[in-house]
């Protein structure tokens, strides 16, 4: 799979899951308060930190062959763990709850999607451990492309949730959605993690 289409594809399959990001971006989507806004803080916060990771953590393990490999075996491993929580998440779907007061102002706004996207234990791991890792073996052009789907995959999620939650937020308190598209987003990931192995012991 081409760098840039492996970015956007492990990217969307990391943002579409359940998670403060998308339910507050939702929220401010159905209340149709600063929405958009919402969209951007989040998605420039995950740019940032997309961006450490690939060409932070992701570079600094490129610099040493053992380091590609221990960072794209751990971020293989991540993934695996990802998609079998996925699966196992599918059993027992959940939805996305977005009852509650929204924020009011635009500095609100701002400082909330920056709790929710640079205090969350989760986005910081998936964002600079999990993709920085899985960019570790590309080369330089290779992660420049990586990194631009995978930004790509985070403004598209936020942008399309904040424009068009009217039209999802139905389908996405349904539990039956999300076991589908938990069951999906574990395919996805075990289907890359097995890519990153093969590279691996191929010697590519």
């Amino acid at each position: 799979m081409p760098p840039f289409l492996r970015g956007l594809t492990l990217g969307l399959s990391l943002i579409v899951a359940i998670g403060p990001q998308n339910a507050f971006v939702l929220r401010q989507g159905l209340t149709r308060r600063y929405g958009l806004l919402a969209a951007l803080a989040c998605s420039l916060a995950d740019t940032a930190l997309i961006t450490f990771g690939v060409l932070g953590v992701g570079a600094l393990l490129a610099r040493s062959p053992a380091l590609v490999t221990l960072g794209t075996l751990a971020g293989a491993s991540f993934l695996l763990w990802y998609g079998w929580r996925s699966f196992r998440s599918a059993r027992h779907p959940g939805t996305l709850q977005t009852e509650g007061q929204a924020a009011q102002t635009p500095g609100t706004i701002l400082v909330t999607a920056a709790a929710f996207s640079l205090l969350n234990p989760h986005a910081i791991l998936d964002t600079v451990v999990l993709i920085g890792g899985a960019s570790a073996g590309l080369g330089s052009a290779g992660r420049t492309a990586f990194l631009l789907g995978t930004v790509l995959a985070s403004w598209t999620w936020f942008f399309a949730l904040a424009l068009l939650a009217g039209r999802l937020a139905p389908l996405m308190r349904s539990p039956r959605a999300w076991q589908v598209l938990d069951v999906l987003i574990g395919v996805v990931m075990w289907t890359i993690a097995a890519g990153l192995i093969r590279g691996v012991f191929s010697g590519g």
